[in-house]
């Protein structure tokens, strides 16, 4: 893996607790047990499972971690969380990596984090996801404007895509105010 890390050396030798703050999640108490990695159904597409990523961090390995493709295809399913017996959210320490490697300038998969903001601005946008404008602003952004085009007219058709956003005021106003209370956190 590697790279240089923009990281200091200061900031290496507490990157555990670095990790530890940013997720809520105390990553000393994983015994490697290997139920996470187990479960996982990213594991065989990335270049350290979440085991890996957990004993990485342990260790310090900053370049390891922030530069692995595990934490931008992690899927979120929260398998690697309810299977631990030690009851470390290790979904949320994959998300604290990608937004931390985010700070840093690391997206190691562009596309994945593009995606990953663009999913999140249609939520802001609307209070909910509308499928198919992520999907255009997707294929526009990154490059590819013809990506699965060809299953656009059968997914209309079938009704599993609508034309436009969904509008509904009550839950767009709530779902403003998450997204307003995540950025005056993200501030702090």
């Amino acid at each position: 893996m590697g790279g240089t890390s923009t990281v200091t050396p200061v900031a290496r030798s507490s990157f555990l607790l670095h990790v530890e703050k940013e997720s809520g999640q105390r990553i000393m108490d994983c015994y490697q047990c290997g139920k996470c990695t187990a479960g996982c159904p990213a594991a065989a597409s990335v270049d350290i499972t979440p085991r890996q990523v957990m004993r990485a961090i342990q260790l310090g390995l900053v370049d390891e971690v922030l530069d692995s493709s595990m934490i931008w295809l992690c899927l979120s399913c929260q398998t690697c969380t309810a299977r631990c017996p030690c009851l470390i959210d290790i979904a949320r320490v994959m998300e604290s990596l990608r937004l931390i490697a985010s700070r840093e300038g690391r997206a190691k998969e562009k596309d994945v984090a593009l995606f990953h903001r663009l999913f999140l601005r249609s939520v802001e946008a609307s209070g909910r996801l509308w499928e198919l404008g992520l999907g255009g602003f997707y294929n526009l952004s990154s490059g590819h404007p013809l990506a699965n085009v060809g299953l656009l007219p059968s997914l209309l058709m079938k009704g599993k895509l609508e034309v436009l956003p969904h509008q509904n005021k009550v839950t767009q106003a709530a779902v403003k105010r998450i997204f307003e209370r995540a950025s005056r956190l993200e501030s702090k």
